[in-house]
């Protein structure tokens, strides 16, 4: 294993939060890429595209992800333990295959109960070949990861030599152009998961400031700088200096514009007001008003506002969670993110009294604030006894975000990983989801159990293992996949003799053959 590490350094970081992208070259041996392009020629067209099995089909694609570019991009950004998932995918594109224009713009389907505008996941679409505009690469679109609605934005095509990479924000809308060359273009697509919340910076950082655009029609500089303080492990980080360019204007003014014609200026308004923190609280219930603006910028810009403004800006928060509309509480949930610690008495009530809608958004607001919400884990182990189930599931979630008072935390994902996959055999096993957020995520068969295998991974090793080891061996035996990989995964971290065991008995029925398809023999 290769341990050197290209670490990103403080533009890059800066471009990534903004952009939702970076285009990285992987500088390898041309004959590595040809040898992987001739065996994914013949797997797919001799026995159909390996899905998730492209990895062990094809061994040598793990080299790629070996490599100081890779492992140094991935660890600026989700840490040193980041987990690559085990669901990856072999794209191809041919030529002349698709409608005009490509394909169709779309978000991934994502893996947690919501999705986050903090980087707890990213996607790294790896080229294997040279690959230029007409062959149709992934087209991406810069600054839409924080969009619900596909924005009007220009697009960019990332193109390179063989080893090229996009390494790109979960979140990021993103299609296959139109191939128009009269070549076959493969790209492999691999996701990674954070474990844990920042503490310190991971990246190449030189305690500068980060140098965010100025007044750009679609900026979100709070948005930006709050994202930028968390990879920092500034839990409670104010905004930097503004900056000669930045010209912040008095209260009264940015209040006065938030009731503009022009969404641009209203976006602007409510970023600005943010930017001056509790200077701005005097504009609490205008910028309430914009959170649910049609315009999204002005509705995202508006709720961080409200995030950094103090307690008259939480409140409202809290106010449009418990009882706005599922677009504007979604926003205030997002946005309740920068005001912090300070939020967090208010948001176990609102986990403890709300309607299902604010329940589960108070506990993904909780998660967020990672180990600034331990008060709050008494509160969300109640949870897992929610009526809903996706109320149960942001609980699961947030427990192992939080990472503290493991002696209580453990016990309880244990028992709900159990139950959940006890309860795969029965009919309408999901009583109480009212499939919030969670209709186009199928392709998790059993999300408690899944859930509670992730916070597992992420802090199993902090419990008693024997008691560990019992609730990963139930995770082996579900019936989802994912749940199965995720105890697989915690399993091999915890690595006392009892879970080596269970791994080594799994191993006996698990394991794959790469070379075997259906012209084998032997």
């Amino acid at each position: 294993m290769n341990n050197e590490l290209n670490l990103l350094s403080d533009q890059q970081m800066a471009d990534f939060i903004v952009n939702g992208y970076l285009v990285l070259q992987n500088d390898l041996p041309k004959e590595l890429h040809r040898g992987v392009m001739r065996q994914i020629d013949y797997a797919l067209q001799n026995e159909g595209n390996p899905g998730n099995n492209i990895l062990p089909r094809v061994p040598d694609i793990g080299k790629f992800f070996d490599t100081p570019v890779v492992k140094g991009a991935l660890t600026s950004v989700l840490g040193p333990d980041y987990y690559m998932h085990p669901h990856r995918h072999m794209h191809y594109n041919q030529p002349g295959n698709q409608a005009p224009g490509g394909g169709q713009w779309h978000k991934d389907g994502y893996w947690s109960a919501m999705r986050s505008h903090r980087p707890w996941w990213v996607m790294m679409f790896y080229y294997t070949q040279d690959i230029t505009e007409d062959m149709g690469p992934t087209a991406v679109m810069p600054g839409s990861q924080y969009s619900e609605k596909l924005p009007g934005r220009e697009t960019v095509l990332p193109t390179g030599k063989a080893g090229t990479i996009a390494l790109v924000h979960f979140d990021l809308w993103h299609k296959a152009s139109l191939n128009t060359s009269g070549l076959d273009r493969y790209m492999l697509k691999f996701q990674f998961v954070r474990l844990r919340e920042p503490v310190l910076p991971s990246w190449n950082h030189a305690d500068g400031e980060p140098d965010f655009p100025v007044d750009a029609p679609d900026g979100h500089r709070v948005l930006w700088q709050d994202t930028w303080n968390w990879l920092r492990g500034d839990r409670d980080g104010k905004p930097a200096e503004a900056g000669e360019a930045f010209e912040l204007g008095e209260p009264d003014e940015l209040n006065a514009a938030l009731s503009a014609a022009d969404a641009v200026v209203r976006a602007r308004a409510a970023d600005r007001l943010g930017w001056i923190g509790k200077a701005g609280a005097g504009s609490a219930a205008k910028l309430a008003g914009l959170v649910s603006d049609a315009a999204e910028d002005v509705g995202l810009n508006a709720a961080y506002a409200l995030g950094r403004i103090g307690a008259s800006g939480t409140e409202a928060l809290l106010g449009l969670m418990k009882r706005g509309s599922k677009q504007a509480a979604q926003r205030a949930a997002y946005g309740i993110q920068a005001a912090g610690a300070a939020a967090v008495p208010g948001l176990v009530e609102a986990l403890r009294q709300a309607e299902e809608n604010g329940r589960g958004l108070a506990a993904f607001a909780l998660g967020m604030n990672g180990a600034g919400a331990s008060p709050a884990v008494p509160a969300l182990i109640e949870a897992l006894g929610d009526e809903s189930e996706w109320v149960r599931r942001n609980a699961a979630e947030a427990l192992g975000m939080i990472g503290e008072r493991a002696d209580e935390t453990i016990p309880a994902l244990v028992r709900l990983l159990r139950e959940s996959v006890e309860r795969e055999s029965e009919a309408g096993a999901s009583d109480g989801n009212s499939n919030l957020y969670v209709a186009n995520q199928a392709y998790i068969a059993n999300k408690l159990g899944y859930t509670a295998a992730l916070s597992l991974l992420r802090i199993g090793k902090l419990g008693d293992p024997e008691l560990v080891v019992s609730g990963l061996r139930a995770g082996l035996a579900s019936k989802d996949r994912y749940t199965r990989a995720y105890s697989f995964e915690a399993l091999t971290a915890l690595r006392t003799e009892e879970a080596i065991g269970v791994l080594i008995q799994h191993y006996r029925t698990a394991r794959w053959c790469p070379d075997t398809h259906p012209a084998s023999t032997f």
